[in-house]
């Protein structure tokens, strides 16, 4: 079958990307073509026998979401004109989302579409204008897919008819071979972090993502060690500033990175202390890599996190973040004991399950 998929993709950086990405290369295991129409980017080119279309526009966030749904429908309507496509899958329910569904329903082509987190979480619990885009999305769609079962249950509450019918749960897998309890030192070396455990966060740059609360609890902290910031974003600059004109030390800001494979394995516990988080694919990244995680208690990541791996914190309490902290770094037995069952929970998230199996 031929599929087209509507969303964020490599070489752009994100957890959407490695969801289309991950889903994307198993369908074209199992024989079936694969198109994903993306964001614009110089760098655009066909990877792992998918064929990757960029759509025209501006590469700068904010404005180029403005500019997608547009191209994203026009690339999408040209493709269906040239091949016979089975199914349409936007991915993040709007712009992506709303171009495909749009496309589907004048095609008569079955359309999926998934919704990741901030798309309900923020979107449209803040943004009221956008809320009946978003209801006509989830309205004309065939099958919604929730990364999260809070998620769901979010997606579920917005009281489209028929959404409970035609909703169900779809995981992010994480690649057990790419990402592995090796004993990976090179971004120590390249960063000559050798001498303190090392505290390590991987993400967007982001108010939501609550990297200035990360900092604020070094400050406070009683355990000595690095806090290595991966990411790039709106908040790089300010924050970098921040650490600078404070003085702090022992805060390191890697940038934006291809390499997170490599770089989790050098660090001795990750932390995700976001204000909301649909899933969290960063904490299962980190687990296939026999790593202990902390993490907010909210939305997805209670469903990642248990007793066995981790701790949670509350991402508004900085004095929590600093205590879980201390506690993982001072505490080697717990430590280990997360580490040591940390692979074992990552093989729960290892499976790709293609969610549109009915239909293929």
């Amino acid at each position: 079958m031929k599929i087209a998929m509507v969303g964020q993709f490599p070489p752009h950086f994100g957890g959407v990307g490695v969801h289309i990405h991950t889903l994307s290369k198993q369908l074209v295991k199992q024989g079936h073509e694969v198109y994903v129409i993306t964001y614009p980017h110089k760098d655009i080119s066909d990877i792992d026998g998918i064929h990757v279309i960029g759509t025209k526009g501006v590469n700068i966030p904010g404005i180029r979401g403005l500019m997608f749904k547009r191209n994203a429908k026009k690339a999408l309507s040209d493709l269906v004109k040239k091949e016979d496509i089975d199914i349409i899958h936007g991915h993040y329910l709007f712009p992506a989302g709303a171009a495909a569904v749009e496309v589907g329903n004048a095609n008569n082509i079955k359309t999926y579409v998934t919704a990741h987190g901030s798309d309900m979480f923020e979107l449209y619990k803040s943004q009221p204008l956008m809320r009946p885009f978003i209801k006509n999305v989830l309205k004309k769609a065939d099958g919604i897919f929730a990364v999260s079962n809070a998620l769901k249950d979010e997606i579920i509450a917005t009281g489209v008819e028929g959404i409970s019918d035609k909703i169900k749960l779809s995981w992010n897998s994480v690649d057990i071979e790419k990402f592995t309890d090796n004993d990976n030192d090179s971004f120590k070396k390249e960063f000559n972090l050798l001498d303190k455990p090392i505290v390590l966060f991987v993400g967007n740059l982001i108010k939501r993502k609550n990297v200035d609360s990360l900092i604020e609890a070094k400050k406070i902290s009683s355990s000595d060690y690095y806090l290595v910031i991966v990411g790039d974003g709106p908040l790089y600059d300010k924050l970098k500033s921040k650490v600078e004109n404070e003085e702090m030390s022992d805060v390191i800001f890697a940038g934006s990175r291809t390499d997170v494979e490599n770089i989790i394995p050098s660090c001795d516990v990750l932390i995700l202390p976001s204000f909301s988080e649909s899933f969290g694919l960063v904490l299962i990244e980190a687990l296939a890599c026999g790593k202990p995680v902390i993490g907010s208690n909210v939305g997805g990541i209670t469903e990642i996190i248990n007793d066995d791996v981790g701790l949670f914190i509350n991402p508004n309490d900085i004095s929590s973040i600093a205590n879980a902290v201390d506690k993982m770094i001072n505490d080697t037995d717990l430590r280990l004991k997360f580490a040591n069952n940390a692979r074992k929970r990552a093989m729960d998230f290892s499976e790709i399950v293609i969610p549109y199996d009915e239909a293929i």
